[in-house]
């Protein structure tokens, strides 16, 4: 389910909700009880957990492969 990040505009707090996408734009009300909140517009980085991508190996040359861009 996705989670949608959240901040009261009365004291701050910044916190996350768990909803359905159907419920994306739904209010959420702060959990110390504000009810003036607003969506933060987040991103998210899908890929493997805890291992980095490996380096690409070879005799390429750079950027394009080709050797034009050193």
């Amino acid at each position: 389910m996705p989670r949608y990040d959240f901040r009261c505009r009365a004291c701050g707090d910044t916190f996350e909700v768990d909803r359905p996408m159907a419920a994306a734009s739904d209010p959420a009300a702060c959990p110390a009880g504000h009810e003036d909140t607003v969506k933060l517009l987040t991103t998210v980085g899908l890929g493997a957990r805890g291992a980095a991508a490996p380096a690409p190996s070879g005799g390429g040359g750079g950027c394009c492969g080709g050797g034009c861009c050193g």
